[in-house]
C-alpha cells in the first residue's frame, strides 16, 4: 500500500490511445479508446496498489516559457501549426471526456498554469513524502530524478504495460544507468533526449555521461572541474567536448530539472483522498451511457469500493 499515488495522466492517456484500438467508439462514432484505456489503467492501479490518496496530474502548459527561454529547442519539434502540441484529433476530442469522468468519479485533478505535469508531480511528491510513501506512475524517464529512498519516492514505470510495472527505486536507477540513484537529471542533461529536443553534449553518450555523473555528481561539479584546469576524472576526449558545450551546460539544468516547489492555490486546496464511491453518480451514469464507458467505469468503482 502506498500513501500517495501520482499519475502522469498525459503519459497514461497517450499510452491508452495508442494501445487500445481506435475502433472502440461511443454510440455516435466518436473514438473513446483513450478514455476507456485510462479508466481501466486507474482501476488496475487502485486494485493492485491500494493507494490511500491519488492525484491525476495534467500539463497546464506542455512547453513552459521558462524552459523555452533557457533552451529554445525544448520540444520545438512537437509544435503544431497552431502553436500547440501535436495531439491527434481523435485523442484531443477525448480529453474533455476524461476530465468529466474523473470529476464525476471524484478523483483529484491537478494542473498549474505555466507548468508541466512533471512539475506538479515533483511538488506533490516532495510535499506528500512528509506523510508517507509516494508512487509516481509514468512512462517518462525524466521523473526518475525524483526517486528517493529516504522518503521513499518510487516510480512505477509503465514501459512494459500497466500490469507489468517496473518499480524504480534508487537501486534500480543505479543498476540500469550506472549512476547514483538520484542522478538521472544530470545524466539526461549530458546524454540528451531527442524526444524533448534536448541535444545533450555532442560526443557524450550513455557510458561517458554515467562516468561523469558518478565522478562529479552534478553539472555544476563538472563545470567547477573544468574551471580548475585539472584533467582528473574526465573520460578520454570528454573534457574538450564539455568545454565546448559550456553555454548548453549552463542553460540545460533549469530545463531538465523538475520543479518541486510550486506555490499555487490549486495545489494547496487539493483534496487527494481516494473516494470509495462516485462523487456525482448521476453525471457518471450519463457519461457512461453517452460515451459507452459502462464496463470500465464499473471496474473502477468496484476497485474503489474495496
Amino acid at each position: 500500500m502506498s500513501g500517495l499515488m501520482l499519475l502522469d495522466t498525459p503519459s497514461l492517456y497517450f499510452r491508452a490511445f495508442f494501445g487500445v484500438p481506435e475502433s472502440v467508439k461511443a454510440p455516435d462514432g466518436t473514438p473513446v479508446n483513450a478514455v476507456r484505456g485510462l479508466i481501466d489503467m486507474i482501476a488496475t492501479l487502485v486494485r493492485d496498489r491500494s493507494p490511500e490518496r491519488l492525484v491525476c496530474t495534467f500539463d497546464a502548459d506542455w512547453r513552459p516559457e521558462f524552459r523555452v527561454k533557457a533552451l529554445p529547442s525544448y520540444k520545438a519539434h512537437r509544435v503544431a501549426d497552431d502553436g500547440g502540441d501535436q495531439v491527434p484529433d481523435a485523442l484531443a476530442a477525448q480529453l474533455p471526456v476524461i476530465d468529466a469522468v474523473l470529476d464525476a468519479v471524484g478523483l483529484a485533478r491537478a494542473g498549474v498554469p505555466g507548468y508541466e505535469a512533471d512539475d506538479v508531480i515533483g511538488t506533490l511528491a516532495v510535499r506528500g513524502a512528509k506523510d508517507g510513501p509516494v508512487d509516481i506512475v509514468t512512462g517518462d524517464r525524466d521523473l526518475f530524478q525524483l526517486v528517493d529512498d529516504r522518503a521513499p519516492v518510487e516510480v512505477l514505470y509503465t514501459a512494459r504495460g500497466i500490469r507489468n510495472l517496473q518499480v524504480m527505486d534508487e537501486a534500480a536507477v543505479s543498476a540500469k544507468y550506472g549512476i547514483p540513484g538520484r542522478g538521472y537529471g544530470e545524466y539526461a542533461t549530458l546524454r540528451g533526449d531527442p524526444s524533448d529536443g534536448l541535444p545533450g553534449v555532442p560526443g557524450v553518450g550513455d557510458k561517458t555521461a554515467a562516468a561523469l555523473v558518478t565522478r562529479f555528481g552534478s553539472v555544476d561539479g563538472i563545470l567547477a572541474a573544468l574551471d580548475s584546469g585539472s584533467d582528473e576524472g574526465f573520460p578520454a576526449g570528454s573534457k574538450r567536448r564539455l568545454d565546448a558545450a559550456r553555454d548548453y551546460l549552463a542553460a540545460a539544468p533549469s530545463v531538465v530539472k523538475v520543479v518541486t516547489d510550486i506555490d499555487a492555490p490549486e495545489l494547496k486546496a487539493l483534496d487527494d483522498r481516494l473516494p470509495s464511491a462516485a462523487r456525482d453518480p448521476e453525471s457518471l451514469l450519463e457519461l457512461s451511457d453517452t460515451w459507452n464507458l459502462a464496463s470500465p467505469v464499473n471496474r473502477l468503482l468496484n476497485a474503489l469500493a474495496k
